[in-house]
């Protein structure tokens, strides 16, 4: 599981992840990967915690899903949010590349690293902790002594086939990352689309408990994707990939309604 330092901007900033800035009528990504104006203000991450017992490992599905939900979920607390107790710190982050780290705990850490203020959600047979944004060199004592790498995660059969509720955040069939990397990506993914909506769509959402789907696109099917317009996350390249795209997201039927893009399906 490994550290993801994918850089996404506020969504009102000039995208960071394309080698240049596209005119203002064309779709945005807020990745860049070479240095920008964001390198220059005080780093901040989001820390993602998965609960991983040795014995009995949660799906990767339900931990990329977990992961996803969770993002949303703190974007959309009222504790994040005008006057709310984490609003300085996740307009800090925002201000900043926005960076995505995930580490695991079990036994006596997970129960140390739940008691830090934070929400759980549980996907399935996953549990995932997302806590306020840090400073980079700043990490809690109870979350930095925490596992980064080394652990994978498998279904334990077919992969489920994505709903057609939400959206679908689909995976580059052509890239090999850690659980733990995929986990940041498909919370970048999310965090792209809650900025794509209006507030009545994002309340729906809400409401709804975040209903989404992750699923590995075909290849043709990614290709679509890439030139669809639909919001693409670039990862920049610092741990495990080369620079490029991991995830899109096309739009559900019911909640998140970007377009969708109709290949083989």
């Amino acid at each position: 599981m490994s550290s993801d330092n994918t850089s996404p901007s506020h969504p009102h900033d000039p995208p960071p992840s394309e080698p240049s800035t596209p005119p203002p009528s064309e779709p945005r990504s807020p990745f860049r990967s070479g240095p920008t104006e964001l390198d220059e203000a005080r780093q901040f991450v989001l820390p993602l915690v998965l609960h991983l017992e040795k014995t009995d490992p949660p799906a990767r599905t339900d931990a990329l899903r977990a992961a996803a939900r969770a993002v949303l979920t703190i974007l959309s607390d009222e504790r994040s949010t005008g006057e709310g107790t984490w609003a300085p710190a996740m307009r800090d982050w925002e201000d900043a590349r926005i960076r995505k780290v995930v580490r695991r705990a079990r036994g006596a850490e997970w129960r140390r690293a739940a008691a830090l203020p934070g929400i759980t959600v549980t996907e399935g047979s996953a549990e995932v902790r997302v806590y306020p944004p840090v400073p980079l060199d700043g990490w809690p004592k109870e979350l930095a002594k925490l596992q980064v790498s080394g652990t994978e995660l498998d279904d334990p059969g077919p992969s489920p086939a994505p709903g057609s509720a939400g959206p679908v955040l689909w995976l580059n069939p052509e890239l090999e990352m850690s659980a733990g990397k995929t986990m940041a990506q498909v919370g970048h993914g999310a965090q792209l689309a809650w900025w794509e909506l209006d507030g009545a769509e994002r309340t729906a959402w809400r409401e709804a408990g975040f209903p989404l789907s992750v699923a590995t696109a075909s290849p043709e099917h990614w290709r679509a994707l890439l030139v669809s317009g639909l919001p693409v996350v670039r990862d920049a390249g610092f741990t495990e990939i080369a620079p490029g795209p991991t995830v899109a997201v096309e739009g559900g039927r019911r909640f998140c309604p970007l377009p969708a893009v109709r290949t083989h399906r």
